[in-house]
């Protein structure tokens, strides 16, 4: 896999309908040491929070313990939100992993968590064309996803409330990055000229990754630090363009890179044949939905109960952009999909994420498209 595009897992630690969040801790423990086995270079986790179905809700709790649980796979964060936290907690926590195992972390950082849900940037279109929903190659860029009518949420205030301290607010995201960098470089000094230094974390060797859904704020300040950048085509496919290109007008060389590099993430899942990838793949409508209904990741629904599940033309309607631009196939079909993605983008890597009920069908997946990727790649 090492002699093409890279690929890497990103894990939300996914609760399967009759399981236990202890299930599914154990499920991506195995996952990782199975995906390090496969060649898989990065696995990452994402941080969600009030979402039954989700239990990862700690990156740096779950990368700590996979690092002890594998030995040659990066792991990291995809991504720290820092709408609720510091900038000092974020990089003692990885200092302390990285004191343990060295040389292996990513800091993937997001803008999101303490805050209501943010109305989507507006930037200026993106430069790769698309015309009739798809870009260059073929892929599908579906129309724009509203976030709108999860704003006044009750739910999502709820998350607002119980992770902030009473009173806080969230620093802005430009200074804070500014202080991650800062507090990991050890030039960190206050206003009145107070330094300080963070051990461990100071001097930690990690990849620093800014982790974006549009080319706003995120792929902007990841591009004028020189930093690493992620966008996500598996949540926002209808900005994963705009956000690359917001990310490469943007880039300033920096002592970590001379020039852009970006992962793109996408949502797949692959079987012996198509039919069977398709019956694997049939809870993912239901799950987002309870997403966007802002109920909160149900549990994974097993195929039989996704499809007993009742379901409208307006259902079809919230999650038709996410369904459409899975990639559910054939180990050939998804990466032939996967390599228009990479095209599309400009990816330097991809991340993979992949849901299903039954944990083996999930490792099975995972290393169907491995086989078929190194075929290609070699």
């Amino acid at each position: 896999m090492s002699l093409g595009t890279p690929l890497g897992v990103l894990d939300l630690v996914p609760v399967p309908s009759g399981a236990t969040a202890s299930d599914a801790l154990r499920n991506s423990l195995d996952l990782a040491r199975q995906t390090e086995r496969l060649g898989y270079t990065r696995y990452w986790f994402a941080e969600h929070h009030l979402n039954p179905g989700v239990a990862g809700t700690s990156p740096a709790v779950l990368l700590a313990l996979t690092a002890a649980a594998t030995s040659t796979i990066r792991l990291g964060s995809g991504a720290v939100q820092l709408g609720h936290r510091t900038a000092l907690s974020t990089v003692e926590e990885f200092g302390l992993i990285d004191a343990l195992h060295p040389g292996r972390l990513d800091l993937g950082l997001g803008r999101s968590g303490g805050r209501p849900a943010p109305v989507p940037d507006t930037p200026a279109p993106a430069a790769t064309p698309v015309v009739d929903g798809r870009a260059p190659g073929g892929l599908l860029v579906p129309r724009r996803f509203s976030f709108e009518a999860l704003l006044g949420s009750p739910r999502i205030a709820l998350q607002r409330t119980l992770l902030l301290l009473p009173g806080a607010e969230p620093q802005d995201y430009p200074d804070q990055l500014d202080d991650i960098l800062a507090l990991l470089a050890g030039t960190y000094r206050s206003a009145d000229g107070v330094e300080a230094h963070v051990v461990p974390g100071e001097g930690a060797d990690l990849q620093v990754w800014i982790l974006g859904s549009s080319g706003g704020p995120s792929a902007r300040e990841a591009g004028a630090r020189g930093l690493r950048f992620a966008a996500n085509y598996h949540v926002s496919p209808a900005t994963v363009l705009e956000a690359v290109d917001g990310y490469r007008a943007a880039f300033q060389p920096s002592d970590v890179l001379d020039k852009p590099y970006v992962s793109v993430s996408a949502d797949v899942v692959v079987a012996e044949d198509d039919a069977t990838a398709r019956h694997l793949a049939a809870g993912y409508g239901p799950w987002v939905r309870s997403i966007r209904t802002a109920e909160g990741a149900i549990a994974y629904p097993a195929p039989e109960e996704a499809r007993a599940l009742p379901w409208t033309e307006k259902d079809e309607d919230l999650v038709r952009d996410r369904v459409d631009t899975r990639f559910v196939g054939t180990p050939a079909h998804v990466a032939d999909r996967l390599e228009q993605l990479r095209d599309a983008t400009g990816a330097d890597e991809l991340l993979v994420t992949t849901i299903t009920h039954d944990h083996t069908a999930r490792v099975r997946s995972y290393e169907l498209l491995a086989r078929e990727w190194h075929r290609r790649s070699g």
